[in-house]
């Protein structure tokens, strides 16, 4: 098979190019700077250079293709209102870009990777794949943009294209430097003197199962049907607790008031970098004050045949590949 791929030098992205080419697929990568691709060269990767944006090189790399895979997307939260407009170009009008050039060159079969972050706040339930989003009420500017993106992704399915949704949680796994990653790493150090945001949730899930999930979806995936990819529905002290205890180590005991940052959201730009937080303080805040993001995975399970492993297993298993543990 050959497959179109985007975001193959992104954290999931990347992990699904080598999938592939383990199988014997053929890999042709979208990338925006082949100097910046060569482990994807290395695997074998045909690599198309070209942004979002650049129509002649999605369609070029489309052509002949049996089918194609958009992973590309910017994660953050806590942006400054500057470069929402660059978030934008990525993960709505990209994902248009994409999965439409992909209808017109009638490309075989198309998996676009999605978030649980689509759903929004779920109030403490775990929801699943019929979940919809109010449409307001976004914690975070990324979490806006994905929904929409969803949505272009919905209504280019109407319009005729062969596409599965896979909905990750929460991607952990060596080298993730995600704000998840990130706590560990300092918790581990020992330079996390008390847990933020201790009952924000979602679906941890390691980075492995979410790449495996994204070829199930391929080869098995119904057309039109979307799949949550997730692996145990946590929160951040919980998880936390779960990393010292596979580690040998002790959770801090304290929790970070939420009331110093909302008081400091005008001051955002100057003290987030030294604290080591984001400039937009606020979006910070409303993206993890209350918020979970908790969904089954059950409907990949009977459907697609994926198994994701456990929490514990999700940090062990990260650990000792990252020279952290012993295996």
């Amino acid at each position: 098979m050959r497959v179109f791929t985007t975001g193959s030098t992104g954290f999931i992205g990347a992990h699904v190019a080598r999938k592939l080419r383990e199988r014997g697929d053929e890999v042709r990568a979208l990338v925006r700077s082949p100097g910046k691709a060569m482990a994807l060269a290395e695997l074998g990767c045909e690599l198309i250079e070209g942004g979002l944006g650049a129509d002649e090189a999605i369609v070029a790399g489309l052509e002949g293709c049996d089918a194609a895979i958009h992973g590309a997307a910017i994660y953050e939260v806590g942006i400054p209102s500057s470069r929402r407009e660059a978030m934008y170009e990525t993960n709505v009008a990209g994902t248009e870009a994409v999965l439409d050039a992909a209808r017109e060159a009638g490309t075989p079969k198309v998996v676009y990777i999605s978030t649980v972050g689509a759903f929004g706040n779920t109030h403490g339930k775990i929801v699943d794949e019929t979940f919809e989003h109010p449409g307001e009420g976004f914690g975070s500017y990324y979490e806006e943009t994905k929904y929409l993106a969803h949505q272009v992704a919905k209504r280019l399915i109407a319009d005729g294209l062969p596409l599965t949704i896979v909905q990750p949680g929460g991607v952990y796994g060596p080298d993730d430097h995600s704000e998840l990653g990130k706590l560990i790493k300092q918790m581990l150090r020992g330079r996390l003197p008390a847990i933020p945001f201790p009952d924000f949730g979602i679906t941890m899930v390691h980075v492995e199962d979410v790449a495996d999930g994204v070829l199930l979806a391929l080869d098995k995936g119904e057309v039109g049907e979307s799949y949550v990819l997730g692996g145990q529905n946590t929160t951040n002290r919980k998880m936390l607790e779960m990393a010292a205890k596979v580690a040998g180590k002790s959770a801090p005991k304290l929790t970070m008031p939420t009331t110093p940052l909302k008081v400091l959201k005008p001051f955002g730009g100057l003290i987030g970098p030294v604290i080591g937080y984001p400039p937009n303080l606020g979006e910070l805040v409303s993206a993890s004050d209350g918020m979970t993001m908790f969904a089954s995975h059950q409907k990949a399970v009977e459907q697609l045949g994926y198994a994701p492993r456990d929490l514990e297993a999700t940090i062990r298993d990260t650990l000792v590949a990252e020279g952290r543990l012993k295996g």
